[in-house]
């Protein structure tokens, strides 16, 4: 005849019931449990083989077991057993725990992050079905700057000389990766980076002409040219690749026949350099 009625669980092992041995001595009442019971009504004391009253035979502290009278003289004559401990562990199949297992307490029962995730901060994502972890860092367009030429500042470029241009005021630096000592940006985080700058100028003279540069790692990588007559804007902006200790700076040359001032203020309007990582790029 076939089994009626729940199944019997052949998978999971089974611990034994916790116990534990004593000796009276006829004057001793305190004995120390290698587990604490949360109640007398959660173990089992015998004394040469006669079970004592949970109500009255005995109390508990923690793991101390007092008797109200000293048991009498005897090898192991009084035994422990542990009725309400944990006896079984059961382990659920690998895939079996599924959304209906789970309530909203699974998340607002966490503390909640009160700030932007850092880059090593770590997400669960489904990719194609598969759970994975993955950095928070592949979610930001982080590291991310912008800096301008300080509101007052003398920045000249030189006629007919490639020149550096300062960046010596941060509007902002997400990672503290750009160098206001040396108008440099080095992302530390390998990736694809917009990149921009723009300069003002003016001049009681025409323009020869007037350039901008993007450098990387003191190459020119990209350049923008103009001309114009007295007041001029220009702007310059590009993708990059770069990895962890590449270097970013922004160059300009004029050719006016004199010295040619970047105009400030407007809030890094007029001057500034810029960069921030291109998400999934």
């Amino acid at each position: 005849m076939a089994y009626v009625g729940t199944p019997i669980d052949t998978q999971n092992q089974f611990q034994s019931l916790q116990g534990k041995r004593f000796s009276g001595d006829a004057s001793t009442t305190a004995f120390t449990l290698d587990v604490a019971p949360t109640s007398t009504l959660d173990i089992e004391v015998f004394v040469e083989n006669v079970r004592q009253d949970p109500n009255s035979a005995y109390s508990l502290s923690g793991t101390t077991l007092t008797f109200a009278a000293a048991p009498p003289s005897g090898t192991n004559n009084i035994y422990v057993v542990h009725q309400a401990k944990a006896v079984g562990t059961i382990s659920p199949a690998a895939g079996t725990v599924n959304a209906d297992s789970f309530d909203n307490t699974v998340i607002s029962g966490h503390t909640a992050l009160a700030a932007i995730p850092a880059t090593t901060d770590e997400l669960l994502i489904s990719d194609a079905g598969t759970i994975k972890r993955i950095d928070a860092q592949f979610f930001q367009n982080t590291p991310a700057f912008s800096a301008q030429v300080t509101d007052g500042a003398t920045v000249s470029i030189a006629s007919q000389t490639v020149t550096k241009v300062t960046f010596a005021t941060e509007i902002y630096d997400s990672d503290s990766k750009y160098d206001t000592s040396t108008s440099r940006f080095t992302p530390g985080v390998s990736g694809k980076y917009f990149v921009y700058a723009r300069l003002s100028f003016n001049s009681d003279s025409d323009f020869d002409d007037i350039r901008l540069h993007i450098h990387k790692n003191g190459t020119r990588n990209n350049s923008m040219l103009t001309r114009n007559e007295y007041y001029t804007q220009i702007y310059i902006y590009d993708v990059l690749d770069l990895n962890t200790t590449d270097y970013v700076e922004i160059y300009a040359y004029q050719g006016t026949g004199g010295s040619l001032n970047i105009l400030t203020n407007e809030d890094g309007r007029r001057a500034c350099f810029g960069a921030f990582k291109i998400i999934g790029a």
